[in-house]
C-alpha cells in the first residue's frame, strides 16, 4: 500500500506538472495575438527559451535555496518514494518558470533577447526561490513570527502572492526601466493606439491559460490525499465572476474579456482551499473589475507601457488575492478559517516589496552594463526581422 500510495502521489503532481507546462503554451499565444505582427516569433522564442533557462537556474540554484534540496546525489538516491521528490522538483519548476513568463508579455516588443535571458537566471535563480522558501518552506521564521503575532501564518495555497504578484511587480520595474514603445506616446501625452494582431490566437491562450490553472490551484495540493473539490470549485467560481466583471466594466472588449478568467483565477489562487465557493465568485468579480480599471489608468493615464497588462493582472490583482484569503478565508464569511487578515496583509506587502525592489535592481543593472532596449531601428523593423531574421508569416 506504502508503494501504491507514493506511485499515486508521483502520478498525481506529474499531470499537474504537465497540465501547468502546457500554461506555458499559453502564455505564449496571449503574447502573439497582443502583440504587434512584426513581434510575434520573438514571443514563441522568448517563452520556450525562458522555460528552458529557468529549469537550468532551478535545478541547479533555485531549488535548493527554496527547499534546501538538491539532485547531485546517485540516480538510486533520488527514486526514493518512486522519485516523488523529482517530479516535485518539475512541478514547483513550472511555477518558478511562470515568473519570466509574465514579465514577458509586459516588455514585449522593444527588450533585447540575451539580456532577458540574463534577468530569466538572476530570478528563477535567487530572488523568487528566496521568497517561495519564506512561504512555502519556512525559512528565516517569517511565518513563525507572523503565527505567534498575528495568529496565523501567511495563507497562499497555489500562489497568488507567491507566484502572480511577484511575477507583476517585478514586470513593472523592467517596464519602467525600458520605457514605452516608440510611437505609443506623443510628445504631448497624446496616446496612439497598439491593437492586438489576432484576437483568436489571444483568445486561444487565454483558454489554455484557463483550463491549465486547474492543475496549477488543484494540484497544489501535491498528494492524492490532500486533493480537495473545494480548490477546483472556487477556481470555476473565481474565473466565472472575472469573466462577468471584464465583459460589463470592459464594455465587452475581447481583450478584456479573455483576460478576465486569468484576473479571477489569479486572485483566488491564494485562499481556494479555504474561501466558500460565494466568497470565490466575489473575489473572481472584484479581481476582474480591477484589471479592467488598472490596466486603463495604467495605459491612459499613467503612461506605463505595459503590453499585456502584466502587472494589473498578475500584481494587483495576485495582491488582491493575497489579501482576498484574509478576508472570505474567515469562518465569518463561511470559509475554513486558519486565517488571519494581517498576517495576509503582512505577507502581501512582503512579497510585493521583494519583488518591486528585485525588479528595478535587476534590469537597472542590466540595463547599465549591457542595456535591455533594442535600438530605433531595430525596434521598427519589429524584433522578428531584428532578432530571428524571420517574419511570422514570411514571403
Amino acid at each position: 500500500m506504502g508503494t501504491f500510495q507514493a506511485g499515486s502521489d508521483v502520478l498525481f503532481i506529474l499531470l499537474g506538472a504537465i497540465m501547468v507546462l502546457a500554461m506555458h503554451s499559453g502564455f505564449a499565444f496571449l503574447e502573439v495575438g497582443t502583440v504587434r505582427e512584426k513581434n510575434q516569433v520573438n514571443a514563441l522564442v522568448k517563452i520556450i527559451v525562458d522555460f528552458a533557462v529557468s529549469t537550468i537556474a532551478y535545478f541547479f540554484i533555485g531549488y535548493a535555496i527554496a527547499y534546501g534540496v538538491d539532485f547531485y546525489g546517485s540516480a538510486s538516491s533520488l527514486t526514493e518514494k518512486n522519485g516523488y521528490e523529482l517530479v516535485k522538483f518539475f512541478f514547483l519548476l513550472t511555477f518558478a518558470a511562470a515568473i519570466p513568463a509574465i514579465i514577458s508579455g509586459g516588455i514585449a516588443e522593444r527588450s533585447k533577447f540575451n539580456p532577458q535571458l540574463a534577468a530569466s537566471f538572476i530570478i528563477v535563480g535567487f530572488i523568487y526561490p528566496f521568497f517561495e522558501g519564506i512561504v512555502w518552506n519556512g525559512n528565516f521564521g517569517f511565518q513563525d513570527w507572523l503565527n505567534t503575532t498575528f495568529g496565523a501564518e501567511f495563507h497562499d495555497f497555489a500562489g497568488s502572492v507567491v507566484v502572480h504578484a511577484m511575477g507583476g511587480w517585478l514586470a513593472l520595474g523592467a517596464v519602467i526601466m525600458l520605457g514605452h514603445r516608440k510611437g505609443r506616446y506623443g510628445k504631448n501625452g497624446e496616446m496612439f493606439a497598439h491593437p492586438p494582431s489576432n484576437i483568436p490566437f489571444l483568445a486561444l491562450g487565454a483558454w489554455i491559460l484557463t483550463v491549465g490553472w486547474f492543475g496549477f490551484n488543484v494540484m497544489s495540493a501535491q498528494t492524492v490525499e490532500s486533493i480537495s473539490g473545494l480548490v477546483a470549485v472556487n477556481s470555476l467560481m473565481a474565473m466565472v465572476g472575472g469573466i462577468l466583471a471584464s465583459l460589463f466594466f470592459g464594455k465587452y472588449d475581447p481583450g478584456f474579456v479573455h483576460n478576465g478568467p486569468l484576473a479571477g483565477l489569479v486572485a483566488v489562487c491564494a485562499g481556494s482551499d479555504v474561501m466558500h465557493p460565494l466568497g470565490a465568485l466575489v473575489t473572481g468579480l472584484i479581481a476582474g473589475g480591477l484589471f479592467v480599471y488598472t490596466f486603463t489608468m495604467a495605459q491612459n493615464k499613467w503612461k506605463i507601457d505595459d503590453v499585456l497588462g502584466v502587472w494589473p493582472l498578475h500584481g494587483l490583482c495576485g495582491a488582491w488575492g493575497g489579501i482576498a484569503a484574509g478576508i472570505f478565508g474567515l469562518q465569518a464569511l463561511g470559509g475554513m478559517g486558519g486565517v488571519s487578515f494581517v498576517s495576509q496583509l503582512v505577507g502581501t506587502l512582503a512579497g510585493v516589496s521583494i519583488a518591486t525592489v528585485a525588479g528595478f535592481a535587476v534590469y537597472g543593472t542590466l540595463k547599465k552594463l549591457v542595456g535591455i532596449r533594442l535600438d530605433e531601428e531595430e525596434e521598427y523593423q519589429g524584433a522578428d526581422l531584428s532578432i530571428h531574421k524571420i517574419s511570422a508569416t514570411p514571403d
